[in-house]
């Protein structure tokens, strides 16, 4: 007997709802941003590179109680180090671009899942300084809010669509093959290219573009700002830093600026440098109020000037990374200068 077209309509919608549904059981099944329930993968692996729909997964787990947050310029810093001098167990969940918003929200969001706190290291880039941080608190990339609340009932409405669907595929075909995840569950990876690839004229020519290979001088004559103008500069992402701060009862708090080349800092004199060397000020205040060291390495010193120690005007090599890592911890233990002029101490506890 021929079809007619009710009934043909009818077949078409309900293979077209139960494909639909079964696709929807299938991604809340895989748990493909570990927010839901693991119901049948009990172990979460993050196979998508996407940090703000993956680390909450890593401050709500319970393995860690320290944390390391911060852009892409604080991504290559490896928690163990802080580990061994500062104690607990660090997650890295620095993300690129991270505004500071975004990253008071991650942070936020493990303070409600772990209840006692331990270590924290903020990467202090230029986002915490931004005079525009609390108009601008996303990036085109979007941000999952609904991922960051303790609701996870509404997450539910966002958990259908081509990504959450591929993500899943990749989480079961990592079941079945033992594939490594694309993050690894502290969220430290090294994610700059392979150092066999490194070009220094290519790295040089990014660096510096069509300008001649030279350092910038100081400006001359130097932007002049009244104390009043300075004191109407507002930073608002330091209320937010200073809260973050007193909120979490951590036992040990490091503010440390990444160093960027030396050509992606401010020309000295220059109206911008004066208004970072403000925001610093305040910073160095904040950590003096709370017994934190505020760590600068974000100065001109034997690693900013140096091309050879860059991929781009933002991001240093693994090399440099242990370095800055290490110094950290020195700073930490002396309270003072580096002897070679890595890094200044803007801030100590005392």
């Amino acid at each position: 007997m021929s079809m007619t077209w009710p009934r043909h309509l009818k077949l078409l919608l309900g293979t077209f709802v139960g494909v639909n549904l079964a696709l929807y059981l299938f991604v809340l099944a895989m748990n493909p941003y570990g927010n839901l329930p693991n119901t049948v993968l009990r172990q979460h692996l993050m196979m998508d590179d996407n940090q703000r729909y993956q680390y909450p997964s890593v401050v709500r787990s319970g393995r860690f109680d320290s944390l390391v947050i911060g852009t892409s310029t604080s991504r290559l810093l490896d928690p163990r180090p802080f580990e061994a001098a500062l104690g607990g167990r660090f997650a890295n969940v620095a993300m690129n671009s991270g505004t500071a918003w975004e990253q008071t929200q991650l942070t936020h969001l493990f303070l409600r899942h772990q209840p006692k706190p331990h270590a924290l290291v903020v990467g202090i880039d230029w986002v915490w300084c931004a005079m525009d941080a609390d108009r601008e608190r996303i990036t085109f990339r979007g941000f999952p809010e609904w991922m960051y609340d303790d609701n996870r009932w509404n997450d539910l409405a966002y958990m259908y669509n081509t990504r959450a669907v591929e993500i899943a595929g990749r989480r079961v075909g990592a079941a079945i093959t033992g594939r490594k995840p694309r993050l690894p569950d502290d969220g430290f990876e090294i994610f700059t290219p392979q150092e066999s690839a490194y070009d220094l004229a290519k790295v040089q020519a990014g660096i510096y573009g069509n300008r001649p290979r030279q350092l910038p001088v100081a400006k001359s004559p130097p932007d002049i700002v009244t104390p009043g103008q300075r004191a109407r500069w507002r930073f608002p992402a330091l209320a937010w830093l200073d809260d973050l701060i007193a909120r979490g009862k951590w036992q040990r708090v490091v503010l440390v600026f990444p160093p960027v080349h030396a050509m992606a800092q401010h020309q000295a004199g220059s109206i911008r440098a004066l208004e970072e060397a403000e925001c610093k000020a305040r910073i160095a205040a904040i950590g003096a109020r709370h017994k934190a060291p505020v760590i600068d390495f974000r100065i001109h010193s034997g690693i900013t000037t140096q091309d050879a120690n860059y991929w781009d005007p933002l991001h240093y090599r693994v090399a440099i990374a242990e370095r800055v890592a290490l110094g950290v911890t020195r700073a930490v233990a002396t309270g003072r200068n580096d002897p070679n002029g890595d890094w200044r101490m803007l801030g100590a506890a005392e």
